[in-house]
């Protein structure tokens, strides 16, 4: 029998595909061909089958889909650390915002978003949804590195170096789609900050856009008690009743954070078919709250999993995130079962493709879709004896034993070593800022 030539043959002892749902194949191969899933099969069928131009063997490892953050700052790396153990409001006030209208301009964003993808990628993430200034300036870093992104064009009504007023916000982010519209690894979003930072205008003919474009809205939303205090004395309304109004609770709808939810802010979510984006560590070291992820689930509301910016988190370790969102839904609910292994694994693949418009795309190990994916060396002291991957993936695992990382098939790891960035420089650059944002 002739044997079929393609781009690659990944070999695993554990392959978790994540869809079909909770499933570990032990001892299969993905076809990799032209950047995408060919074929998933068992090792001997896909040796006998095809004839790979690279054959990697993974004898004890788990490969699973990249992971997706779905809310970060990823500039924002070159704050890590710079005021911890802060209230937001004051940590945003008193701290960020004063240091980012210093340094905030193309370099601050090129080598932050640098870094930030290279922590990433060594951390099994291969898709990242960002808010940021610059937006332009993140999207030419990530198509350079070869990793994937879902772009936020951001807006804000107080001018920063990277526009002056709402309008050049959404003008200059439109003219960014439009210079980017259909790049294999690039998505976009709206970004508008918050509620409290983005008036009815904006937000108005930001709904408008997004119907026409069919491009989600991205928004930090419900963030902090006082948030949503501050809303119901200025406006009479929770911010979700207010956006509601707007037209922009929608499947579009990405809402981050979350934490401060009636049952009928989640009836509202789940009815209209909005996804939660949940950022579990970030809300915990600034005691925003607690995102009643069990509650969701049952209601039926897709939330995805991110870290949020480096300087509030202080990492951008999805294995930390899956980690801590399962066990704080469990104290939270009182639920031991709340949020089983296999769920956090999907909040941090499938369902954070699902929320920034990538199901089809990217999130599993499918024919047909991206060969995004992600190796996790299982064999080590620290996860043995080994009886369920997947549970070990979640409570045992860390970023650490990523060995191994694929965008489209290119691989962006290989044996813990970056193939798109240099490490070396990417660490002075990170000194070489801190000695600017300490001047």
């Amino acid at each position: 029998m002739q044997t079929i030539h393609i781009d690659s043959l990944i070999h695993a002892r554990w392959v978790i595909p994540v869809e079909p749902d909770g499933v570990v194949l032990e001892d299969h191969a993905l076809a990799v061909h032209k950047g995408r899933v060919l074929e998933l099969l068992p090792s001997i069928a896909a040796t006998q089958k095809f004839s790979p131009h690279t054959e990697y063997h993974l004898p004890e490892h788990a490969l699973i889909p990249g992971l997706v953050n779905a809310h970060t700052h990823a500039a924002m790396s070159l704050l890590r650390g710079l005021a911890d153990d802060k209230p937001l409001m004051e940590w945003l006030q008193k701290h960020i915002w004063p240091t980012e209208a210093r340094l905030v301009g193309e370099d601050f964003v090129r080598d932050g978003t640098r870094l930030a993808m290279a922590e990433m990628i060594r951390g099994g993430t291969t898709c990242f949804n960002d808010m940021y200034f610059f937006p332009d300036v993140t999207a030419h870093a990530v198509a350079e590195v070869g990793m994937r992104a879902g772009i936020g064009l951001i807006v804000i009504d107080f001018p920063s170096a990277w526009a002056p007023d709402t309008d050049a916000y959404i003008q200059q982010g439109l003219d960014l789609f439009e210079q980017y519209q259909g790049h294999p690894l690039l998505s976009f979003s709206f970004a508008p900050h918050a509620p409290y930072t983005v008036s009815d205008g904006p937000l108005t003919r930001i709904k408008a856009l997004s119907e026409e474009l069919n491009l989600p809205v991205h928004i930090h939303v419900h963030e902090t008690a006082h948030e949503v205090q501050e809303a119901l004395a200025r406006d009479g309304m929770r911010p979700l009743q207010r956006l509601q109004q707007l037209g922009l609770v929608n499947p579009r709808l990405q809402a981050v954070h979350m934490t401060q939810l009636a049952a009928a802010d989640i009836a509202l979510l789940a009815e209209h078919g909005a996804h939660v984006l949940h950022c579990p560590e970030s809300n915990l070291k600034l005691a925003s709250g607690f995102c009643p992820l069990a509650s969701l689930r049952q209601a039926g509301v897709n939330v995805a999993l991110g870290t949020d910016g480096a300087a509030s988190n202080n990492d951008l370790d999805m294995f930390g995130e899956m980690r801590t969102a399962a066990l704080l839904a469990k104290g939270v609910s009182g639920d031991a079962a709340a949020i089983p292994a296999k769920e956090a694994l999907r909040m941090a693949t499938l369902q954070g493709a699902r929320a920034l418009g990538l199901g089809s795309e990217i999130g599993s190990l499918l024919p047909g879709k991206s060969a995004d994916c992600v190796a996790i060396r299982l064999q080590e002291l620290e996860t043995l004896p080994l009886y369920d991957p997947i549970s070990h993936l979640v409570y045992a695992a860390s970023r650490h034993a990523v060995t191994d990382v694929w965008v489209a098939g290119e691989p962006l790891l290989r044996e813990r070593r970056l193939t798109t960035l240099d490490e070396a420089a990417l660490m002075q650059t990170a000194q070489t800022w801190r000695t600017r944002v300490l001047a």
